[in-house]
């Protein structure tokens, strides 16, 4: 007999401090006298099965079973039936990649001659059609919050996920390694849990203007192929090399910063030229960096980022709020759907003209600053002090004076400013690991009545949530917003009041 949907968790700490992966399971269970199910477990790796799909579950796999045995697959669909190879075995479940589509389930895009990450350019949801992708999603965000919550929903509000008006090409900053094949440099992306780079027959993420850039890019240094002045592309094993990364961000006038990532100072100088007529021959290209990485990490920005020619960064404008992008400045990638999510945020927070707004996890401070005019006061946190920086010149450049930043991680700041400073809601906006409980603790002792969280992990906000609803809180309402269309990724935001 099987047991519904359930959590398993691999975690580096306890008392949900971090979740690092969640994936949302069928296991066999004990019948009524207490036997175990006893389910065979004969794969292998390389093995070929045929399969069916059941659902896709939290991450954005399908899930299927043969003899009652747990198989993930990605890139399928609720509905499929397959051939697929066996690519992992666990004891208890194994993943398959597909070889060969038999039959395509109703919600799978026609062009049924994809079947890989790769295919899709690198995007886990771009083998469903759009309105199932936000079908799916709003299922896979319901089964977290019960699952790893234990939320009761049938008192939730939750609202109908936000779709976005532009499904492709929609962000407006592109990280790509160059490699070189057949003698030729090329831009791709990395294969899921590898080093190893491909390149995509069609983009459906980065922008247009990115696309037509890195083109020109890529044209340029190619045509010193077979001279002496040949460009060299680095080389992670050999440690050898010169050009690592491209970087192109754009504004929404399409106006665009180009950087250049190269592990040393070897071809500077014949760059710069490449860069300069580049700069020179496109109107459209306003600033350009060289950005150089001898570090051995998995940040992409080197140690030292000259500026080469033009502006030192792009002008954008949201919310009403006027912002300068430099190289690492964090800018939201997808524009329109974070306008929707921020307004969101913005509506579940109401009226609080008289009192104080802390906004958690501020970033650049967008959040703070929009909320300005609606709060007496706003007090951004940040632990990244150039965000922090960023965040009080933009304050200063837009004459927004009550607005407050403070660089501090959120857990050791917020505790301390609860004692001093009388605040009646608190926006929270963490990355991925979520809220560290030091943090919600006191915001429990502090007893403040109402919480906005913003959630780019289903898994993490649901841990948190649960965590203040077992300390006299309540999950008022739930929306979505879908800002990373074509992939699973999934931003949340909800209001939590004190009961």
């Amino acid at each position: 007999m099987l047991l519904p949907t359930i959590p398993l968790l691999k975690i580096k700490k306890l008392n949900g401090i971090k979740i690092i992966n969640v994936r949302i399971i069928d296991i066999k269970v004990m019948d009524k006298e207490g036997r175990m199910d006893k389910i065979e477990n004969n794969y292998k790796v390389g093995q070929k099965l045929k399969i069916e799909i059941e659902k896709i579950v939290f991450g954005g796999e399908g899930l299927g079973h043969i003899d009652g045995f747990t198989i993930f697959v990605p890139m399928s669909v609720p509905g499929d039936i397959l051939e697929i190879e066996i690519i992992s075995v666990k004891k208890s479940y194994a993943r398959g990649l597909i070889t060969k589509i038999i039959k395509p389930g109703k919600d799978r895009i026609e062009d049924s001659s994809k079947v890989s990450f790769e295919d899709f350019d690198g995007c886990d949801f771009g083998m469903l059609k759009y309105d199932k992708q936000l079908e799916y999603k709003n299922q896979m965000l319901k089964e977290v919050l019960e699952k790893i919550g234990s939320i009761n929903l049938e008192n939730v509000n939750i609202e109908n996920i936000i779709g976005s008006e532009i499904e492709t090409n929609y962000r407006n900053k592109t990280s790509e390694p160059l490699f070189k094949k057949d003698g030729k440099i090329l831009t791709g992306f990395y294969s899921r849990k590898s080093h190893n780079v491909f390149s995509a027959k069609e983009s459906l993420l980065k922008s247009k203007i990115a696309e037509e850039m890195i083109n020109k890019f890529l044209e340029e240094i190619n045509s010193y192929a077979g001279t002496k002045n040949e460009f060299k592309v680095y080389n992670e094993i050999t440690d050898s090399g010169f050009l690592k990364h491209v970087i192109v961000r754009n504004n929404e006038k399409n106006e665009v910063m180009l950087i250049i990532v190269v592990s040393k100072k070897s071809q500077y100088k014949q760059l710069v030229k490449v860069l300069e007529k580049l700069y020179n021959e496109n109107e459209f290209i306003k600033s350009v960096y060289i950005s150089v990485k001898t570090e051995a990490n998995n940040v992409i920005l080197g140690e030292d980022t000259k500026h080469i020619f033009g502006d030192e960064y792009l002008k954008e404008e949201m919310e009403g709020i006027k912002f300068n992008i430099y190289p690492d400045s964090f800018f939201q990638i997808n524009k329109s759907q974070a306008i929707k999510l921020y307004d969101k945020a913005i509506e579940f927070l109401g009226e609080s003209r008289n009192n104080t707004v802390i906004d958690a996890f501020s970033g650049t401070g967008t959040i703070a600053m929009a909320l300005s005019s609606k709060v007496r006061k706003a007090i951004g946190i940040e632990s990244v002090e150039s965000s922090v920086n960023a965040a009080r010149e933009t304050a200063v450049e837009n004459k927004i004076d009550n607005v407050e930043f403070i660089n501090g991680k959120v857990e050791k700041v917020l505790p301390e400013l609860l004692k001093n400073e009388k605040a009646e809601a608190i926006i929270f906006d963490p990355p991925r690991r979520g809220i560290d409980e030091k943090a919600l603790k006191s915001v429990v002792k502090n007893k403040i009545k109402k919480i906005v969280y913003i959630s780019c992990n289903p898994a993490t906000f649901a841990r948190d949530t649960k965590f203040l609803i077992e300390n006299g809180y309540k999950l008022e309402k739930v929306s979505t917003v879908d800002m990373f269309p074509q992939t699973n990724h999934v931003e949340v935001v909800a209001l939590i009041q004190k009961e």
